[in-house]
């Protein structure tokens, strides 16, 4: 039975985490960065170790509720004195065994940073592989993990009224959702998840969110947003006898067809002008590339909608296997390791899937009924740091002026370079000119492009003084070319650089 999330207990025991000085920095300064960064492989004995015999609130705390170790029920009732060990177990936190306090959760801050500053949540979870000592149970809820902060981090921060969150887990989306809209429903089909979601919540102190139980869109029937944003049970999993089915992870379909009828059917769902982000794997099927077969969601879905979609990574079949077997706590050389990689190899050979990709879908509904925006691109350098929600919003708001400009009046623009922007100039030993020149970015995707020296001398004059078809005039002049024919040249690859990021309009 799933406990209720009291909002006084969830004061309290906030209260209690701040008294002890529960945070990121403060867990770190106390095990050190290698114990921190051994807790993210899963390994709790360093930071235990580091510990050793600390009896104070925050060392505790930390064994109890960051590693998901038993504690004496008197260190415990001195750690949390508002909130008692009998307000952890009403809270469906704890247990209680012989002496010891156990842990039911896990509760672990989380760093944030987005346009409005930075932050820190608690973010409560079901205890991981290391804290359970073996494989997790089917219905698992997962803290915040990679994938979820990148997803957290490209929610557009731009304000909006309405919100969803489909597959809230542990609530982080719809906790960094409500940073700018102003009321966010969060679903999942999981009971453990919704109460999670609350819980985590009202331990921040976050209003505005509501929490309801169902699948996919069945719990928003006939509603409209103006943002949503889903992190859903995307992983390809075999419907094969003794295959574990995580609801965290696997939503029972067949390959990659969660994904596809989320794409299908978000546009229901989405106000004019509405946006949805979503994590998603597709596979590259019977010979038809995966972003060619997103490209074909979108296009079956009855809504019009507008599509950016970035593949991050491409996996092989033995890779992906290898990843998802060892996410579920099932380690090479433990029994039946082998048995589940096989059960995807011989699911992926029988649909002839020969690569599966992952990454981040954007997909926007226009305000008017034609959609012009279609971009469907493999980038899989790193990220460039946190301002990666900014950049999309900026990135909209680009394309959205450049499909209203004619190449006459992108001529008559006026640009700059983006403050983020550095060249890069490639020579021959004892060459004059340069054989390579390289633009590079730094913050969004991190993009590197090579570029002739047309291009390279427009980008270095746009300084905000004169507009582009001057600048390409002179240039012409310059490098003692056409002028009209370098306008055709050089226009739509301005109009490619705007939209990335490299140039602004002044």
């Amino acid at each position: 039975m799933i406990p209720a999330s009291d909002p006084a207990l969830c004061r309290a025991l906030a209260a209690d985490l701040r008294g002890a000085g529960f945070t990121s920095e403060a867990l770190r300064s106390a095990w050190g960065e290698a114990a921190d960064d051994a807790i993210g492989r899963g390994l709790r004995a360093p930071a235990d170790r580091v510990l050793a015999d600390r009896t104070d609130p925050l060392a505790t705390l930390g064994r109890l509720l960051v590693l998901g170790m038993p504690q004496p029920v008197a260190a415990v009732s001195a750690a949390v004195p508002r909130t008692g060990v009998v307000g952890l177990a009403a809270l469906g936190l704890v247990t209680s065994a012989d002496d010891d306090i156990r842990p039911l959760s896990v509760i672990r801050p989380q760093e944030f940073v987005d346009t409005t500053g930075a932050g820190e949540w608690w973010i409560a979870s079901d205890p991981d592989e290391a804290a359970l000592g073996g494989p997790l149970p089917e219905d698992h809820v997962l803290g915040v993990g990679g994938a979820s902060l990148t997803l957290a981090s490209l929610q557009l921060p731009t304000p909006a009224e309405r919100g969803l969150d489909i597959g809230s887990g542990c609530g982080i989306q719809a906790l960094r959702a409500r940073r700018s809209v102003e009321h966010v429903v969060a679903t999942d089909v999981s009971t453990r998840a919704v109460w999670y979601t609350r819980l985590n919540a009202l331990l921040n102190g976050v209003d505005g969110i509501e929490v309801r139980q169902g699948s996919l869109f069945d719990p928003v029937a006939g509603e409209l947003f103006d943002r949503i944003v889903s992190n859903p049970p995307f992983v390809i999993t075999p419907r094969a006898a003794g295959v574990p089915s995580y609801e965290y992870r696997d939503a029972g379909r067949i390959g990659d067809e969660l994904v596809g009828a989320f794409v299908r059917g978000v546009g229901a769902h989405l106000a004019p002008g509405g946006v949805a982000q979503l994590l998603g794997n597709w596979e590259t099927c019977a010979g038809v590339a995966g972003l060619d077969r997103v490209r074909e969601w979108v296009a079956e879905s009855p809504v019009a909608l507008d599509a950016w979609v970035v593949e991050r990574e491409s996996l092989d079949p033995l890779s992906y296997a290898e990843l998802w077997v060892r996410d579920g706590g099932t380690l090479p050389g433990s029994p039946g390791f082998s048995r589940l990689v096989d059960a995807w190899l011989d699911d992926f050979a029988a649909r002839e899937v020969t690569a599966i990709g992952f990454g981040y879908l954007l997909l926007r509904r226009p305000l008017d009924a034609e959609p012009t925006l279609a971009r469907f691109e493999s980038l899989p350098q790193s990220l460039a740091g946190d301002g990666l929600g900014a950049h999309l919003a900026e990135a909209l708001a680009a394309h959205d002026r450049l499909a209203a400009l004619a190449d006459a009046g992108l001529a008559a623009s006026v640009l700059v370079v983006a403050p983020d922007v550095t060249e890069a100039r490639h020579h021959l030993p004892g060459s004059a000119d340069p054989t390579v020149i390289e633009l590079r970015q730094g913050g969004g995707f991190g993009r590197s492009l090579a570029v002739d020296p047309g291009l390279a001398a427009l980008v270095g004059a746009c300084d905000g003084d004169l507009a582009v078809g001057v600048l390409v005039d002179a240039i012409a002049q310059l490098l003692e070319v056409d002028a009209a024919a370098l306008r055709t040249d050089l226009l739509p690859r301005t109009r490619e650089l705007v939209f990335t990021g490299f140039l602004r309009f002044a």
